[in-house]
């Protein structure tokens, strides 16, 4: 049977992260361009370099210089499975969320129960504790303890904020793009904003345009 899974990104891609909250980050490394639809965490590669993509936006800081993305977890899983099992059950709620209908942007995770139950396994994944950090010439900070790996930790975490995501003021902000072609999810920052980037305001914009100037073509 041929595999329905989207294919790995192209050379140069995925688009840089789009500021959005970590669990919409990880949403969106599923992308789309003209040619079809992409899957920016195929391997232990990709894993790596999404993390240090984003890796400033996580507080305290991860320590991900020299970590083993590939390695395997504890269960015997790579670490990038378990981040695409979390992002395809959060592109589940927020299709719920948003009433996104988007069929390229369909979540693998056909019903909202075994996303919530993915969401939930992936917080208790990697229990922290905090601990004390305090140097002489630097201020007392905060950081975490923990036996896991910064991966699994970082999987934890987005896990945390995706739970406070969908259960506080946000969620009523957040949008799926109706851009042509895009399966990306965005939190609206500003009433006016439609889109998850300028490049799909743009094409939104063309095709709207081509739209009004050819009546009953198909853009």
């Amino acid at each position: 049977m041929e595999s329905t899974d989207p294919p790995a990104a192209p050379p140069g891609a995925p688009p840089a992260p789009l500021g959005e909250p970590l669990p919409v980050e990880l949403m969106n490394t599923l992308w789309a361009d003209r040619e079809g639809v992409y899957d920016a965490l195929v391997d232990a590669g990709d894993l790596a370099r999404w993390l240090r993509a984003v890796e400033a936006r996580f507080s305290p800081r991860l320590e991900l210089d020299g970590a083993e993305a590939g390695a395997a977890s504890d269960s015997g899983r790579p670490p990038v499975e378990r981040f695409r099992e979390l992002r395809d059950a959060l592109r589940r709620l927020a299709a719920v969320a948003t009433g996104d209908t988007r069929p390229a942007a369909a979540s693998p995770v056909p019903d909202l129960a075994p996303a919530v139950a993915a969401v939930n396994r992936a917080c208790a994944y990697a229990p922290t504790w905090s601990q004390l950090a305090w140097n002489e010439d630097e201020p007392p900070a905060r950081a975490d303890g923990s036996s896991y790996s910064p991966e699994a930790r970082a999987l934890s975490r987005i896990a945390e904020e995706s739970v406070q995501l969908f259960t506080g003021p946000d969620v009523a902000e957040l949008r799926a793009c109706h851009a042509p072609g895009c399966v990306r999810y965005f939190v609206r920052a500003h009433p006016r904003r439609e889109w998850c980037s300028a490049g799909c305001g743009n094409r939104a914009r063309v095709a709207r345009h081509y739209r009004r100037h050819h009546p009953g073509a198909v853009s």
